[in-house]
């Protein structure tokens, strides 16, 4: 019978104290190896035929999360999943300990809308956000405008974006349940207070975009019945909903019903004079089309191919600008001149040229474009006049992750965020005329900073690509292989992973523990050519540079096999779950999170069709090669895998649950060992945002529970 290490949290210090698992309970040392699995049906009969390969589907019947089979098995899954957590003794100590450092107060940026500021607070444990406003920013108390906590009972709902018109008097906001990207759409009169009747249903990837008496948004067909989680998403249109008027009557503004898989978003200028319309094949490139609301013009297209992205930050006059890398494979800011592009003389002119570093954003405030630029995946702020002529740099605190700067064009005040992984996010406001700084607001969290060091360090990957990676750990630890590790990974969607403050990774840092954050390729820390080079038929680059990333920590001291977990999330789910399959001698634990597992059949499934720029389709005879080599579900052999606890909820209708379902039928058919795989199934809730916070503190007290446990000798 294996000894443990009780976790125990004394003066807000994480210790390890021997003890014996028969303490705990009678059969606790029988857990790992006598685990009773729920028996989940295989069907050999369901297969595919894949250009001549004959792929079986045993599991096929877990994807319809609907039948009363699947619920069952659901609940099945849980109760031994939530057994084996259960007999975790410090699994509830672990749970305070997060829940304490929760515990603070926390401020969203200010913003102004008419004439009132707006900031979001959180009084610590809620679990929503609450929005409120002051008529200055001084006022120390803020008067009620909308409170997410009151959308349902439980804190399942939650607030999935908003828009002010451009007087400040109307409020349109996306409501979402459980979890779900479904949103409704509701209007409030912030200063009357009044509810209207105004009601939008079946909103998908929305923005709200004001333009006179009402705004646009983007929604699907209502999907039909049974489908509303998992049916493929097809026909995204925009419409103009006039404040006042039925959801019915609103006016159709486009649709593609030539292309049923292509996603259309609207956005208008502040001034409400553009209305810029963005359509989109996949996750990367879009074409866009300009209207001039004040005239008759028809939509204007500027760019109809797909293969640049193109970003509006804003305009002057007739002057707009985009963020693209379009030529510019970091990012450049270019103008166009829309009455030369109507007359026919359509030309993009730069404005802040491609450099060394990656341009990740572009604000127009102040008068001024302030550009967020990422140094190796560490942010900086430099001003630019409207001409490109670079102003000066804006201080920030150190190495971090700072936001866009926030504010409207003719702000002399702005705001942006900075947090690293041992500072969590503070306020800074920013004069925009001086450049210079100052703290707005600052959290008190139970956690002494000083106390610890975050280094970049880089590791060389199979092919011999330099790859960086953050280690952040207590000062003075001792590199002798011995402290337990979690290693964080996404690269995909170029998506940049910096650095930013969790607090649920701070009881694993005061126990002497590692958290390890790898910038692999398929993200976009440098720019779109990172990017493609862990994309398609190159995708293994990203499990080379995660798998490289795991061999440095332990070949330089940091932990080593028997202390390593993996950790990641949607595209950071399949990185986990590729790595384990691949190479599951070299982890200790794996949590593969709402991973796109199933890489033949994900395109069948709600939004998934739009992954293919990253992924490429089954249906694809050279992309079904590289797929099914890589794909997790189709590569669980029998072997001893981690200990491994798959995380997913019911009402994710991004990546679908049956991803994780299937995997882990799949993981615990094959499995040799006598370690534990399990799947942890959150119900109601979705693919993470909106989440509420005992929901998360739960979730986050079970990862480290699991983790150490699993650990133990």
């Amino acid at each position: 019978m294996k000894s443990i290490q009780y976790l125990a949290i004394v003066s807000m210090v994480v210790l390890f104290t021997a003890c014996n698992k028969t303490i705990v309970t009678e059969n606790i040392g029988e857990m790992s190896s006598k685990i009773n699995y729920p028996n989940t049906l295989r069907d050999d009969s369901v297969q595919d035929d894949y250009h001549g390969t004959i792929i079986k589907d045993p599991y096929r019947w877990l994807e319809d999360d609907n039948s009363e089979e699947t619920k069952a098995w659901v609940t099945a899954q849980n109760a031994v999943t939530f057994d084996y957590l259960s007999k975790i003794p410090y699994r509830d100590s672990l749970k305070q300990r997060i829940e304490k450092l929760w515990n603070y107060e926390r401020f969203g940026i200010p913003f102004k809308e008419g004439d009132y500021y707006y900031y979001f607070n959180n009084n610590g444990l809620q679990n929503q956000s609450v929005l409120y406003r002051v008529s200055n920013l001084t006022d120390a108390e803020g008067e009620l405008v909308l409170d997410p906590n009151t959308f349902s009972e439980d804190g399942t709902a939650s607030l999935g974006g908003m828009s002010f018109d451009k007087s400040g008097q109307y409020l349109a906001y996306q409501v979402s349940e459980g979890g779900s990207d479904w949103r409704t759409v509701k209007v409030r009169d912030v200063i009357t207070g009044e509810l209207l009747e105004d009601q939008l249903n079946w909103i998908k990837f929305s923005g709200l975009s004001w333009a006179a008496n009402g705004f646009y948004y983007s929604r699907y067909p209502e999907p039909v019945a049974d489908g509303e989680l998992s049916a493929k998403n097809e026909y995204h249109s925009v419409y103009y909903h006039k404040l006042g008027d039925k959801q019915e009557n609103d006016q159709l503004v486009y649709v593609d019903n030539d292309n049923p898989q292509r996603n259309v978003y609207a956005s208008t200028s502040s001034d409400e004079r553009f209305l810029i319309l963005s359509t989109s094949e996949s996750t990367s490139g879009n074409a866009f089309s300009i209207k001039a609301l004040d005239t008759d013009d028809s939509l204007m297209p500027v760019v109809t191919a797909f293969d640049h992205d193109y970003s509006f930050v804003g305009n002057e006059g007739n002057i707009l600008y985009f963020l693209t890398n379009a030529n510019a494979p970091k990012m450049q800011l270019v103008s166009i001149d829309y009455d030369a592009a109507k007359g026919g003389n359509l030309t993009f002119n730069t404005v802040i040229p491609e450099d060394d570093d990656v341009l990740s954003s572009v604000t127009l405030v102040g008068g001024k474009f302030f550009a967020k630029t990422m140094h190796n995946a560490s942010s900086k702020i430099v001003a630019y006049d409207l001409s490109g002529n670079i102003i000066g740099n804006v201080e920030l605190p150190g190495i971090g992750t700072a936001s866009s700067v926030s504010g409207e064009k003719d702000d002399s005040v702005a705001f942006f965020s900075f947090s690293s992984f041992t500072e969590p996010g503070k306020i800074i406001s920013l004069d925009t005329e001086s450049l210079t700084t100052a703290t707005f607001r600052s959290p008190d969290v139970d956690f002494d900073s000083d106390d610890y060091i975050t280094q970049q360090q880089w590791f060389v990957s199979k092919d011999g690509t330099r790859v960086p990676m953050f280690i952040t750990h207590k000062k003075g630890i001792t590199l002798d292989g011995s402290n337990p590790t979690l290693l964080y990974g996404y690269g995909g969607f170029d998506i940049s992973i910096t650095p930013g403050f969790s607090l649920t990774k701070i009881p694993l840092l005061e126990a002497g523990g590692v958290y390890a954050v790898a910038n692999i390729r398929g993200g976009g820390e440098f720019g779109s050519e990172w990017h493609k080079a862990g994309t398609q038929e190159r995708k293994q680059n990203v499990f080379d540079d995660f798998i490289a990333a795991a061999e440095y920590l332990i070949g330089e001291g940091y932990t080593s096999s028997e202390k390593l977990a993996i950790d990641g999330r949607s595209n950071g789910g399949l990185l986990v779950g590729a790595c384990m399959t691949q190479r599951p001698d070299l982890y200790k634990v794996a949590f593969p999170g709402v991973g796109v597992l199933d890489m033949l059949r994900y395109h069948q499934f709600t939004i998934g069709w739009a992954w293919a720029g990253d992924y490429g389709r089954s249906d694809e005879p050279e992309a079904f090669d590289y797929l099914v080599k890589y794909s997790p579900l189709h590569n669980v052999k029998p072997a001893a895998y981690p200990s491994t606890m798959v995380v997913t909820a019911d009402h994710d209708d991004r990546v679908v649950p049956a991803h994780s379902f299937k995997y882990i039928a799949e993981l615990q058919h094959q499995h040799t060992g006598e370690n534990p795989v399990l799947i942890r199934i959150d119900v109601s809730a979705g693919h993470g945002a909106g989440m509420p916070t005992d929901m998360r503190i739960q979730q986050a007290a079970d990862i480290l529970a699991f983790m150490f446990y699993e650990m133990e000798e």
